[in-house]
């Protein structure tokens, strides 16, 4: 009986000792991911929870494997959860709105994670990387690329693919992107010889590698015949540009004496990396996930502890209902000449990843 007793009594204790250490904690937030399907996406999400729970807070991550209905459903049963905030990377920005709502309702705040979350007064706050930036450095990039590697090529053919259109990042990446190129095009310096131009044109719906991989396959069937090679290709993604490349290399591109067309990217995903390091993929952008998660983790706990969060745009990202607030991280190019000091001297990768 003595020994039930102090099984008993230890039981207690311990249950006692849970709760206490969890009316201790600074609360529950909530994060929704996209997908697991893109090596980023799942930084993120280790990223954040790890400095969450650096710094008091407990998590409940959840990934929505890019299905919409999946994505509003966990968002829901983070409100009945009673999480104190939501921080939200949108499948689709235009379709949380009644989600939101319910949070607003419940006295839940809203950070948009790297995506805006659009037509919803509810967004409190906004982190992520200068979107537009993103597109002038790939543009700049790929110009600089036209010129070291067909430097007697004029004009150059060069084919445009752009990220999802429910995406509202995809915008900015293509509007800044076209910043540059457009004035090359209007030069008659470029020459897009599909004629395809315009996010209605050139979207990728999910940002999905297969469907660039057939745009590009259908793309050179139907303008590249005889002695007519493409140049250049504007990819805003590494997963796209993955499937770029492959329908390049299957009509002989990168072997004997047809050069591979520089071909950008987004990410420094490590099998772009290291094709990069291969000579197909040209660049890519590195947007470092622990800096984005470091920024949100301060809104957080800025929100929470009753204070504002640092900010740095206030007029840039119109969601349709609010200028959201936001905090712009500073992306930077990686090409061949630099990813060792970028990558691999900041500690984002180690050396035998890349190899």
């Amino acid at each position: 009986m003595k020994l039930k007793f102090l099984a008993a009594t230890a039981a207690l204790s311990a249950c006692l000792f849970a709760a206490q250490a969890w009316a201790e904690g600074k609360g529950l937030v909530g994060i929704a991911m996209p997908t697991k399907s893109s090596a980023r996406w799942i930084d993120d999400g280790n990223n954040m929870v790890k400095q969450l729970k650096a710094a008091g807070y407990d998590t409940d991550l959840q990934y929505a494997e890019d299905d919409i209905p999946n994505q509003l459903a966990q968002i829901e049963n983070m409100i009945t959860k009673g999480v104190k905030v939501l921080v939200i990377a949108s499948i689709d920005g235009t379709t949380l709105t009644n989600a939101l709502e319910n949070a607003d309702a419940a006295g839940i705040k809203v950070i948009a994670y790297d995506r805006l979350i659009r037509e919803s007064k509810a967004v409190s706050y906004y982190a992520t990387f200068d979107n537009f930036k993103v597109g002038v450095q790939q543009a700049t990039s790929l110009v600089n690329g036209l010129k070291e590697r067909f430097p007697d090529a004029k004009p150059w053919n060069v084919e445009l693919f752009g990220g999802s259109p429910d995406d509202n990042n995809a915008f900015f990446f293509y509007n800044g992107a076209m910043s540059v190129l457009q004035p090359m095009i209007d030069k008659g310096e470029i020459v897009v010889v599909s004629g395809q131009t315009g996010m209605d044109k050139v979207g990728t719906l999910r940002w999905d590698p297969a469907t660039a991989q057939s745009r590009m396959d259908n793309i050179l069937s139907a303008n590249y015949t005889g002695a007519k090679h493409v140049n250049g290709v504007l990819s805003p993604y590494d997963g796209l540009s993955i499937g770029i490349l492959s329908s390049l290399k299957g009509v002989g591109y990168g072997s004997g004496d047809l050069k591979m067309p520089i071909v950008t990217g987004q990410d420094a995903e490590i099998p772009s990396v290291k094709s990069i390091v291969a000579g197909e993929q040209y660049s890519t952008i590195f947007k470092d996930t622990r800096a984005l998660a470091g920024v949100t983790v301060k809104m957080v706990d800025a929100v929470l502890q009753g204070s504002e969060p640092e900010i740095n745009d206030t007029k840039t990202y119109d969601n349709g209902k609010k200028v959201v607030p936001s905090y712009l991280l500073e992306p930077v190019p990686v090409d061949k000449t630099n990813y060792e000091k970028v990558l691999v001297g900041s500690g984002y990768y180690k050396a035998e990843q890349l190899k």
